[in-house]
């Protein structure tokens, strides 16, 4: 029985495929740098080993599995090769994988992850499947019905895969490091659902959707009447969202999430379409009222008359979901913004449209651009933002205690990077003044 090694072992997706494998009774370990991500509580909890990075990892009979992030110059990368081990990229294992079961492959510009996680929680409910969700978590079952998983487009990855079904929940510019322009990014989607094998369930309100063509049925969902599934009578009540879905222009049932904003309800119709074409029944489905939701999206902490709220939202149009959905919920509180760009190619790429949709906050604090390792600098600064959102000032972890003065408000810690390592800043502080009331806050 082989081992399986994972060279950066604490990634989203690599956490969550080498939980999969370890639910289904295989030997897994990894390794990466010793800093603390929070992908790797899971994978402790599970007693999967993780090392730091080293060629006396990768030992005969071992079969390697390699982060995307990590090019062939890797260490172990190199060793594993020399040893002519069998490898594996992440999204060429993954696609191997799924053949064993019938697969549901999440994929779009915005969404994948919460409704990856939202579907993944329904079926759960009803049958033994395995799941993937690009925030680390993942489940196995050798006996699974169904292999739900979120798959991404960027640089193609998603051609991997060949999945049974596919849901698509939109296509928008981003990742500007890799894709050309708007037709760029359709012609890889065209591309994916090309290799879906049974169906795909696209969001019919998003104009590039439409123009998808395929060789299966597609089944379209969204707000429009033209759609198969569509929301209607739209209600929001102090626990969630409530809406009615009509199937082909017939009443089909009513269903309940615990989110706000316009970007759930569709969440929640894509899944509720997929479930309906495999005959799930709409009890079932019911689940919808109870999921948690998933890690850094829309994640809360309530301190003192303060929520903390931290969100993955790094594109302009995730923003403004995110401070929709803190308008909706908490609709007598100032939305105070913490935002960390992601990427010097896509902060210039998107620099008007980021201060548009932050200029929808109340307040603006900004953090200096996270390079990812793909692209670790670049002569755009955090100033340039600035100049562009009304109400903004520049955050560092030196001065986190400015924020004490938004009392009774909504903080969202948005962004890709470590936005989180403010967060955990400003909680060190909160802590000091409320153990301290006599010193006076900012």
């Amino acid at each position: 029985m082989t081992t399986y090694h994972f060279i950066g072992i604490k990634g989203t997706g690599m956490s969550a495929l080498a939980q999969i494998l370890h639910d289904s009774g295989e030997n897994v370990q990894g390794s990466d740098v010793e800093k603390q991500f929070f992908t790797q509580k899971a994978l402790e909890e599970k007693n999967i080993p993780i090392f730091p990075f080293s060629e006396t990892n990768i030992k005969d009979g071992y079969t390697i599995i390699a982060g995307n992030a990590f090019s062939d110059n890797h260490l172990e990368v190199k060793e594993a090769k020399r040893k002519g081990l069998t490898f594996y990229r992440y999204h060429e294992f993954l696609g191997e994988w799924l053949k064993q079961f019938t697969s549901i492959a999440v994929t779009g510009a915005h969404g994948k992850t919460s409704t990856t996680g939202l579907l993944a929680h329904v079926l759960d409910q009803s049958y033994p499947i395995s799941y993937l969700i690009g925030d680390g978590t993942g489940k196995g079952h050798v006996n699974s019905n169904y292999f739900v998983f979120e798959a991404c487009e960027y640089r193609r990855h998603f051609l991997s895969y060949q999945p049974d079904y596919a849901i698509m929940t939109n296509i928008d510019f981003d990742h500007p490091d890799y894709f050309t322009s708007i037709d760029d990014v359709f012609d890889a989607f065209q591309s994916m659902a090309d290799q879906v094998k049974k169906g795909i369930i696209a969001c019919g309100d998003d104009e590039s959707l439409q123009q998808i063509q395929a060789k299966v049925p597609v089944v379209y969902y969204g707000f429009s009447s033209t759609n198969d599934f569509q929301a209607q009578n739209v209600t929001e009540t102090e626990g969630g969202t409530v809406f009615d879905v009509f199937v082909r222009n017939t009443y089909y049932d009513t269903f309940t999430i615990p989110m706000f904003g316009d970007h759930h309800v569709l969440n929640a119709l894509s899944v509720i379409a997929i479930c309906h074409y495999e005959d799930i029944r709409a009890d079932t489905m019911k689940a919808l009222s109870n999921f948690e939701g998933v890690k850094r999206r829309f994640t809360e902490k309530a301190i003192g008359s303060q929520m903390l709220v931290d969100d993955y939202a790094h594109h302009p149009r995730e923003i403004r979901a995110t401070i929709e959905t803190a308008r909706k919920k908490y609709q007598d509180k100032p939305i105070i913004a913490i935002f960390q760009p992601h990427t010097f190619t896509r902060t210039r790429t998107f620099l008007q449209e980021f201060a548009d949709s932050l200029n929808l906050a109340d307040q603006v604090y900004l953090c200096d651009i996270f390079g990812s390792a793909r692209e670790e600098s670049g002569k755009l600064t955090i100033q340039d933002l600035q100049e562009l959102v009304v109400n903004s000032k520049i955050l560092d972890l030196s001065n986190t205690e400015v924020l004490l003065a938004h009392s009774d408000s909504v903080l969202l810690f948005m962004g890709a990077g470590d936005i989180q390592k403010f967060q955990e800043a400003y909680e060190t502080q909160l802590d000091y003044y409320i153990t301290r009331p006599h010193i006076k806050k900012a």
